[in-house]
């Protein structure tokens, strides 16, 4: 568990290198004038000239030379100092601190949802492979990754808010404004998560010691509960890392599709805006909050496997 954890901590510090480095020449290079931007995002499109641009590039010195301005956020990165956004003068913590618990609210109830729906038909398809149900969520899952989220998105607000109006289309401040995206990401990922449990009941099924607890007179029930449910409950955790890849893709065109203020929303914005400093403090944050999770399930499924407890011990 140690190494486990210097690995991490290694790829943290890697992270923040990289994150930083190609998020400051991705933004860099994107087409249009910067200034411009930067006060177009503080005064608006309607305000702005060249002559407020040509005083935001003065005030930001964004004719300082690229090496100059990377060398100074590392620094600053070392101190733990995002600095401030170039739109709205905040500073970059406080602002990233509160769209950060944005969207964990979003992510949390996104995965409760889809462990709820995933995981318990994956297992009871996995229990009778081949049969009815198990082809019905194929065709299922197969559909829902084919489908870009937000058509799936666009699918559930014509459902729930235009036809039967039951929820508000978007919004947030109130739990309903959480159940639409939080279903639309939930969908996606228990379209996977179904099958990786189908595939380990199986894989449990077929093994020796599941056939001896049938031996032993157990009902299915109690082999099930015994000898199955911890076996496959170890790559459905291990999943979940991978789940949040899927989340932090999903999550910029979810959150902007329902207006959710999240991070992914802020970070439509800070790119749009050109503001460098909360493009590079929201790429970092989605970047170790991966890295820390998937320390967090390594640590799970350690806990989890009791074979794994028995090779450290070894």
């Amino acid at each position: 568990m140690m190494k486990t954890l210097l690995n991490r901590l290694i790829q943290a510090v890697l992270v923040a290198l990289m994150v930083g480095m190609l998020t400051f020449v991705m933004a860099r290079s994107l087409p249009g004038d910067m200034a411009y931007r930067i006060a177009a995002g503080r005064y608006g499109y309607d305000l702005v000239d060249q002559a407020a641009a040509a005083k935001v590039a003065a005030e930001l010195d964004l004719h300082q030379s690229a090496f100059t301005a990377f060398s100074q956020w590392i620094m600053d990165l070392a101190r733990l100092d995002f600095g401030v956004s170039l739109i709205s003068g905040a500073p970059v913590m406080e602002e990233i601190t509160q769209q950060l618990g944005n969207t964990l609210e979003l992510a949390i109830a996104a995965l409760l949802l889809s462990l709820l729906i995933g995981p318990p038909l994956g297992i009871l398809a996995g229990l009778r492979p081949g049969g009815w149900l198990d082809r019905t969520l194929m065709l299922i899952s197969t559909a829902l990754r084919a489908l870009p989220q937000f058509v799936v998105g666009l699918g559930l607000i014509i459902l729930f808010s235009l036809t039967l109006n039951l929820l508000p289309a978007a919004g947030h401040g109130q739990s309903q404004h959480l159940f639409l995206p939080a279903l639309t990401l939930a969908l996606g990922l228990a379209a996977v998560s179904n099958r990786v449990a189908r595939d380990a009941m199986l894989s449990v099924q077929q093994t020796a010691y599941y056939s001896f607890g049938r031996t032993k007179g157990l009902s299915d029930w109690q082999v099930f509960t015994r000898h199955g449910l911890r076996n496959v409950a170890v790559p459905i955790i291990t999943y979940l890392g991978i789940q949040f890849i899927y989340l932090v893709e999903s999550v910029v065109v979810v959150e902007t599709l329902f207006a959710w203020p999240g991070i992914g929303h802020a970070l439509v914005h800070a790119v749009f805006g050109r503001d460098i400093p909360m493009i590079q403090a929201t790429a970092l944050m989605m970047g170790l909050i991966f890295v820390g999770l998937n320390g967090l399930v390594d640590a799970l499924c350690h806990l989890v496997d009791p074979r794994r407890r028995a090779h450290g011990s070894a």
